[in-house]
C-alpha cells in the first residue's frame, strides 16, 4: 500500500441488511440499522474495530425482553444507538464502532454518578481519568484530565451535565475525538467546532442516566466459532456508602473485622466502584477526593495489577509536573537529559519530587474488582499511602487480607462489596 493513511480515510463498505431480528423462545426483538445524512450522503459507521473491518449499528426499535420476571431496558431507550443527525451536531470524520462503544462504554459509568456532575475520559473503552464535584463539569474535566493527560491524547469526553464555554475551552486545549455531553450552553458549541474533526454528539439522556440503573439489557458475547454467550448486564448493588459490607471473616475460631471508612473515604470508594463497572478486568483503581489517582486494567494477577498500576501513577505525576513546569512531556525531557546536563537535573529533580509526593498516591482510597487471594497485593497499595480499599470478599484468605489492614500504621480501613465486577 503506497499510502497506508488511506486506510484510516477509506469508509469500509457495509454489507449489513437494514433489519436485524433476535427471537428468544416467544419473545421477539427488532433491531434497525443506524445511519446518518452527513454531507448529502447517507452513512453508517465508519469501520469496526479496523479499518479493514466493516461494521454496523443497530438500535433496539422494536419489541421488550423478560426473563424470569427479569425486564431487560425496552425499545424507546436508546442512548447510542438512537443518535440522529439532530444529535449529531458535529460529525468529524463521523463515528467508527471504537468511538461509539467509548461513548457507550461512559454511560455505562456515569449512571452510577448522577448526584454530582462528573467527567470521564474514555481511550480503548477503559477510562483513563474520571472525576465527579459539586463544583461544576468543567473542574471535573479538568481534574479527570490532569489525572492521566497522557492517556487521554485522542480520547472521548463524556460529561453528564450540560457543557459550558468553560469546559469547551479546557476541550480544546489537549486533542480529543469525540465529546458528549446532555446539551451545550451559551458559545460552547461554537468554541468546539473550532476542531474540525472533533466529534460532537448531543444526548439529552445524559442527564437522566439514574433511570437505568438496576434494569439490564441483553449482554451478547460471540465466540470465535459463531457461537454467542447471553448474559444479563452487571447491575451495580453499591448505590450508596450504607451498601458496602462490613470486612469480617473467621478463622481457627478467631473473628476479624476491619476499621469502618469515614464519610470521606466511603465517598471516594462509592466514586470507585462506580468508575470500576466500566473497567476491564483484573483492574484496581486509586481515588482521592473524587478524582482517580490512577487506573489499572487488564491485567492477569492481582499483585501484578497493582504494582504496574502503581509504576503507571509515577509516570502520569512526573510527566505532569515536567509539562506543568517545562513544557514538555517526561519523555521529551529524558531524551534530552541524555545530552543535555541541565536537562538531567531538572530529570533527577522532578523523580526525587514525584518519589516523595508517591505519585500523588498517598491519601487515595482504593477498589479491587475482584476479591484479594493474598495479602500481597493489598500490601502492596499500603505502601503507596492507601488509606481504605473496597473488595468483593468471598476469598478463603479475607482473614488474612484484614490482618493486612489492621496491622498498617495507621490502620487501613476495608470494607466489602459482595459482588464482582470483572468485565472482559
Amino acid at each position: 500500500m503506497s499510502d497506508l493513511k488511506k486506510m484510516y480515510r477509506t469508509l469500509t463498505h457495509d454489507p449489513f441488511p437494514n433489519e436485524m431480528t433476535l427471537t428468544l423462545g416467544d419473545q421477539k426483538l427488532t433491531f434497525r440499522k443506524r445511519t446518518w445524512e452527513i454531507e448529502g450522503e447517507e452513512k453508517g459507521l465508519r469501520y469496526g474495530e479496523n479499518p479493514d473491518q466493516p461494521a454496523a449499528l443497530f438500535e433496539l426499535a422494536d419489541g421488550s425482553l423478560e426473563l424470569e420476571g427479569v425486564a431487560f431496558r425496552a425499545a424507546g431507550e436508546g442512548l447510542v444507538s438512537a443518535l440522529t443527525e439532530e444529535h449529531m451536531l458535529q460529525a468529524g470524520k463521523h463515528p467508527g464502532k471504537i468511538n461509539m462503544t467509548d461513548v457507550d462504554n461512559a454511560m455505562n459509568i456515569l449512571q452510577y454518578l448522577t448526584a454530582k456532575p462528573a467527567a470521564v475520559i474514555l481511550k480503548h473503552n477503559n477510562p483513563c481519568g474520571a472525576a465527579w464535584t459539586d463544583e461544576g463539569v468543567a473542574v471535573a474535566l479538568e481534574r479527570a484530565f490532569r489525572s492521566d493527560r497522557i492517556a487521554a491524547f485522542g480520547g472521548a469526553v463524556v460529561v453528564n451535565r450540560p457543557l459550558d464555554e468553560k469546559t469547551a475551552e479546557i476541550i480544546n486545549s489537549a486533542y480529543f475525538e469525540v465529546v458528549a455531553a446532555p446539551s451545550y450552553e451559551g458559545r460552547a458549541l461554537e468554541i468546539l467546532k473550532g476542531r474540525k474533526n472533533l466529534r460532537i454528539l448531543e444526548i439529552p439522556g445524559l442527564s437522566e442516566l439514574e433511570k437505568l440503573v438496576g434494569t439490564p439489557f441483553l449482554d451478547l458475547k460471540s465466540l470465535t466459532d459463531g457461537g454467542i454467550v447471553a448474559q444479563l448486564s452487571f447491575r451495580n448493588r453499591i448505590l450508596s456508602v450504607e451498601d458496602f459490607i462490613p470486612a469480617e471473616a473467621e478463622k481457627d475460631g478467631n473473628h476479624f473485622i476491619a476499621r469502618k471508612p469515614t464519610s470521606a473515604e466511603a465517598e471516594d470508594l462509592l466514586f470507585a466502584w462506580g468508575v470500576e463497572a466500566g473497567v476491564t478486568s483484573n483492574s484496581v483503581i486509586f481515588v482521592k477526593d473524587g478524582v482517580t489517582t490512577a487506573i489499572g486494567t487488564g491485567e492477569q494477577d492481582r499483585v501484578g495489577c497493582a504494582e504496574l498500576t502503581i509504576h503507571k501513577a509515577y509516570t502520569k505525576y512526573a510527566d505532569l509536573l515536567c509539562f506543568d513546569e517545562n513544557g514538555c512531556s517526561l519523555y521529551e525531557l529524558k531524551l534530552k537529559a541524555k545530552t543535555d546536563e541541565a536537562a538531567a537535573k531538572t530529570l533527577a529533580d522532578i523523580e526525587a519530587r514525584t518519589k516523595e509526593a508517591k505519585a500523588g498516591l498517598k491519601g487515595s482510597v482504593l477498589v479491587s474488582d475482584g476479591f484479594f487471594p493474598f495479602r500481597d497485593g493489598v500490601d502492596v497499595v499500603m505502601a503507596e499511602g492507601v488509606t481504605a480499599i473496597a473488595q468483593p470478599g468471598g476469598s478463603i484468605r479475607d482473614w488474612e487480607v484484614i490482618t493486612a489492614v489492621n496491622e498498617a500504621s495507621p490502620q487501613v480501613a476495608m470494607v466489602f462489596t459482595g459482588q464482582r465486577s470483572f468485565k472482559h
